[in-house]
C-alpha cells in the first residue's frame, strides 16, 4: 500500500529520481531510455564521488516502477531512490575484497523472487575488488539471470581479470565531475559562488569531497602550506622532516570533520542495536566503509596537495626557473604511487629531497 496516502508531498517522479544524478547527462539520457526495457547487467565505471551509486539508484527506482502509474510508481521510485525498496539488494564486500563467499550470496540472492516489483534490481557495489576466483563464479549469474533480475555492477576501474565479464555487461562510464557541474551543485546548497570555485577546484571532480569540504574552515591553510613548500625546503632532511609532520598534522585537522561524521554514525548504529538488537546491525560493514573513507580522504588530500605543488612549480618555469621542470614529472609520478597504498610521510620525504627549492 503506498506510504504516505497518497500525498504528492511523498511523491517522486521519473523526473525527480533522474534529477538526484548531477552532471552526468549522457549517462542519464542512455539509463532513462534503457529503463523501460532492461538488458541482464550494467556495469557503472567512474570514480567515488561522481555519482555511480545515485545512478544505480535512479535506474533501480525507474525499472522497479515501469509498468505501473500513480502512487504505485513514486512509491517504487522513492524506496529505490532512498536505498529501501525491498526489490534493490545492494550488495557490497565487507572487507578489503569480493568473495567467493559474497559471490556465492549474490547468485543465491537473485534465484530468489521479486517481492513486490516485476523485477528485482541487484547493485554489486566496488565489484572491481572482486577476487579473480570471485569474479568466475558470478560469470555464469551475470551472464544469465533469471529473467526477473537486472544486474548493476559499480566499478571504478576494470581491472584484466574482470574483462570477461564486463564485456557480458552494458557499460555506463561515469567520468569525474567537471568543476562547473560542481560549482553549480554547491552554490544550490547555499554555498557562496567564489568558495564554491575553491572547493571545486580541490574536489578533483568528487561532489561528494566537495561537500565536505564545504564545512571544513581549515582548506586554504592547506593549500598555503603545500604551495611554500618550494620556498621552505633546502636541501635537509631536517627541514624536510618538519615539512611533512606539519603537513600530516593540516591533513589529520582536516579529516575532523569525516571523523565526527563518523561518530556519529556510530552513535545511531548504537542506538539502533539498543532497540533492535545486534544481529543483522551491519556494524562491521560501518567500520570498513569508514575505514575505506578515511584512506580514500587522505588519498585525496595528498593528490590535492600535489596538484598545488604542480601548479607551483609551472609558475616557477614561466618566471624562468628551468630547474623547476622536471619536478612536475616528478610530482605526477609520487601521485601515481598512491594506488600502492605507501607509508606517507616516507613518499613525501622522499618527494621533497628530490625537489629544487624556489630560490
Amino acid at each position: 500500500m503506498p506510504s504516505g496516502g497518497g500525498r504528492r508531498t511523498a511523491a517522486m517522479t521519473d523526473e525527480e529520481i533522474w534529477a538526484t544524478v548531477v552532471g552526468q547527462g549522457e549517462a542519464v539520457g542512455f539509463l532513462r531510455a534503457a529503463a523501460s526495457s532492461p538488458v541482464h547487467a550494467y556495469l557503472f565505471v567512474g570514480p567515488p564521488g561522481a555519482g555511480r551509486a545515485t545512478a544505480a539508484r535512479a535506474f533501480a527506482g525507474s525499472i522497479l516502477a515501469t509498468g505501473t502509474i500513480g502512487d504505485d510508481a513514486d512509491r517504487h521510485r522513492r524506496l529505490a531512490a532512498g536505498g529501501r525498496h525491498p526489490d534493490l539488494v545492494w550488495v557490497a564486500p565487507t572487507g578489503r575484497a569480493l568473495l567467493v563467499a559474497d559471490a556465492e550470496g549474490i547468485t543465491v540472492e537473485a534465484s530468489r523472487s521479486p517481492i513486490e516489483a516485476d523485477r528485482k534490481v541487484m547493485v554489486v557495489d566496488r565489484f572491481d575488488t572482486a577476487e579473480a576466483e570471485s569474479a568466475a563464479s558470478l560469470l555464469k549469474t551475470i551472464e544469465e539471470p533469471p529473467a526477473t533480475v537486472v544486474f548493476v555492477l559499480l566499478a571504478e576501474e576494470v581491472p584484466a581479470e574482470h574483462v570477461t565479464i564486463a564485456s557480458r555487461c552494458v557499460r555506463v562510464d561515469l567520468p569525474p565531475l567537471a568543476d562547473e557541474v560542481v560549482v553549480a551543485a554547491l552554490v544550490a546548497d547555499g554555498v557562496d559562488p567564489e568558495r564554491a570555485a575553491h572547493l571545486a577546484g580541490a574536489s578533483a571532480g568528487s561532489l561528494d569531497r566537495a561537500r565536505l569540504l564545504a564545512d571544513d574552515p581549515t582548506l586554504q591553510g592547506r593549500r598555503d602550506a603545500w604551495w611554500s613548500v618550494p620556498d621552505r625546503i633546502d636541501g635537509t632532511g631536517a627541514t624536510v622532516a618538519v615539512l611533512v609532520e606539519e603537513l600530516r598534522a593540516m591533513i589529520d585537522g582536516g579529516q575532523q570533520i569525516l571523523t565526527a561524521r563518523h561518530e556519529q554514525e556510530v552513535t545511531d548504529m548504537a542506538e539502533q542495536e539498543k532497540s533492535l538488537g545486534t544481529r543483522g546491525s551491519g556494524r562491521r560493514q560501518l567500520e570498513e566503509r569508514q575505514r575505506r573513507e578515511v584512506r580514500r580522504f587522505r588519498d585525496d588530500e595528498l593528490r590535492f596537495g600535489l596538484a598545488t605543488l604542480v601548479r607551483r612549480y609551472r609558475d616557477l618555469v614561466l618566471d624562468g626557473r628551468t630547474s623547476a621542470m622536471d619536478a612536475t614529472g616528478r610530482i605526477t609520478e609520487v601521485g601515481g604511487e598512491l594506488l600502492r597504498n605507501p607509508n606517507e610521510a616516507l613518499l613525501l620525504q622522499a618527494l621533497f629531497l628530490d625537489l629544487p627549492a624556489a630560490s
